[in-house]
């Protein structure tokens, strides 16, 4: 354990505890939410539902495109999530998919169906993650006139099944921070609570997701960038075991193989059911891997509980809210009841949890930095920066040259410590996959409270190793809703298990979708009667 390190830490735990309450008197929640109810049956529909309505030749790919892009245009102006659309290419795309499928006889429907599984279903892409000829400047204005020259692999494998990209959304600069404030544009909003950030790195998909405006979305993650903002919007998000996706044409990235192991690219969803066709797809020729499709018994399944780290490591880290802990002990009892074997376990494993997560960073190659000049004093430089920042003099966001720090300071480690840490990440991999086996699960707090106020991450930040944690070790990770807190904001936890077992989260999201309700809705739906006719 690292003294200087965990001292700020501490210090931070210390401040946000004081302020967090604060907060809370002097920004309380606007009521009723300001995102305009749901009116439109279409997107209340999961993706399961919506392909078979296809397949019957019930919907049409022009209609639920339109349903889509109405929705996005009503929630856009109260969450600044969209970059830029392509909504008139993406219906130009529809009509198409439309005229294929009644071309089509119905014998030769199942076989169009089975080649492209997503056919004429519109989905959103978070920027850095690559859309061709769309932006890629990934909040930052170093890289303003930059766009994808094509398509990143996972959102290729997308589109290949035959799905229609509506937009890119927000991210914060250089995808460096749990808040999305980009300098390219206004700062992300919460659906539930505007005065609150909907988190980042993919905060603009999980807005979009969690105001009803995207069926699903292509997000990242390499230390909860996916499953914090699923967190804080009410969604659902899944981080695949690390090397299942691909992170070719994603910005930032890097040739370092760790890379490509802790960063993943993975779905953002409203509905827990859609997960195993989600991550079928993005996964490509890696999907065997995963054996999604082949049929889990629940009551088989070994529950594993924790409500945070244990130890000094506990006392530490700012310790989750009450109703985050609430959260995961009722689905331990569900589950109990459901006649799965169920057990609190020990994390005390995780004593040094920050200092293997940052330092598996720091040690990254290639890895790109937000500032780079001649200077030889790059930490004093930054230093100043971050100042000017602060008061809103620099052109960098203050989230993003605070990681930047962090990493240019070793995370405040000393430098021949990091490859002991590296070690440690190898024997508790083991030990950890060990325990989990074949048949065990995890249930972990994603993070410490419910959604962060705008301006406060750089002291929350200290808690990012209850996910990036996971990130480091390859364990794949489910986010899971359930329910809201007193002040209206969504809460959850995380479903960790062993390498290439994804489909075991992926069942018991499922399974507590069905049982507490899923997805979050800021505000309740106003639907008019389907049209029967179409």
């Amino acid at each position: 354990m690292e003294f200087f390190l965990r001292l700020i830490q501490f210090i931070a735990k210390i401040i946000y505890a004081m302020i967090y309450p604060l907060l809370h008197i002097l920004l309380p929640r606007k009521s009723p939410s300001t995102i305009p109810p749901i009116r439109n049956q279409l997107v209340t529909l999961p993706l399961i539902d919506l392909v078979k309505l296809m397949r019957q030749r019930k919907l049409k790919s022009v209609d639920l495109v339109k349903a889509y892009i109405e929705r996005i245009k009503e929630v856009e102006p109260h969450i600044n999530a969209v970059v830029q659309d392509r909504f008139a290419a993406a219906l130009e795309e529809a009509i198409r998919a439309d005229a294929l499928i009644a071309k089509a006889t119905d014998e030769q429907l199942p076989a169009l169906f089975s080649r492209y599984t997503l056919l004429g279903i519109p989905f959103t892409v978070k920027e850095s993650c690559g859309l061709k000829g769309m932006p890629i400047r990934v909040g930052s204005r170093q890289r303003a006139h930059l766009t994808s020259p094509e398509h990143g692999e996972v959102v290729s494998n997308v589109v290949a099944a035959g799905g229609i990209p509506l937009l890119v959304s927000v991210t914060p600069e250089y995808c460096f921070s749990i808040e999305s404030n980009p300098t390219t544009q206004k700062r992300c909003l919460n659906p539930h609570d505007s005065r609150r950030t909907p988190g980042g790195s993919s905060g603009g998909e999980a807005a979009l997701n969690g105001a009803g405006a995207s069926l699903f979305g292509i997000g990242s993650d390499i230390g909860g960038s996916i499953r914090i903002p699923s967190l804080f919007c009410g969604i659902f998000g899944h981080k695949p075991t690390g090397g299942i996706t691909s992170i070719q044409g994603h910005f930032p990235g890097s040739s370092d193989a760790n890379c490509r192991q802790y960063l993943q690219l993975g779905p953002l969803t409203r509905f827990g059911r859609d997960l195993g066709l989600l991550m079928q797809v993005m996964a490509g020729k890696n999907a065997d891997k995963l054996d999604l499709m082949t049929p889990v018994e629940t009551k088989n399944i070994k529950i594993f509980y924790a409500f945070g780290y244990d130890g000094l490591n506990g006392f530490l880290h700012s310790s989750p809210v009450f109703e985050m802990k609430l959260s995961i002990l009722k689905a331990v009892k569900f589950f109990e009841s459901r006649g799965c074997q169920v057990e609190r376990t020990s994390m005390k494993a995780f004593k040094n949890s920050l200092e293997i997560s940052l330092s598996s960073l720091v040690l990254l190659k290639d890895f790109p930095y937000l500032i780079n000049s001649s200077n030889p004093n790059k930490v004093r430089e930054h230093l100043i920066e971050f100042l000017k920042a602060l008061c809103g003099k620099s052109e960098y966001s203050k989230e993003a040259i605070y990681f930047d720090i962090m990493r240019r300071v070793n995370a405040f480690m000393k430098s021949k410590n990091l490859e002991k840490y590296k070690a440690e990440l190898q024997t508790l991999k083991a030990e950890f996959g060990q325990m989990l086996g074949s048949n065990g699960v995890l249930f972990f707090p994603t993070f410490t409270v419910p959604a962060l106020h705008h301006n406060t991450c750089t002291l929350a930040l200290w808690a990012v190793d209850y996910t990036l944690m996971f990130n480091v070790l390859g364990f794949p990770c489910t986010h899971v809703p359930m329910g809201h807190d007193d002040n209206g904001l969504p809460v959850g936890f995380q479903v960790i298990a062993a390498p290439y077992k994804d489909k075991l989260c992926i069942q018991i999201a499922g399974e507590l979708e069905t049982a507490f309700g899923g997805w979050i809705i800021p505000t309740p739906h106003e639907l008019q009667p389907m049209d029967e006719s179409r």
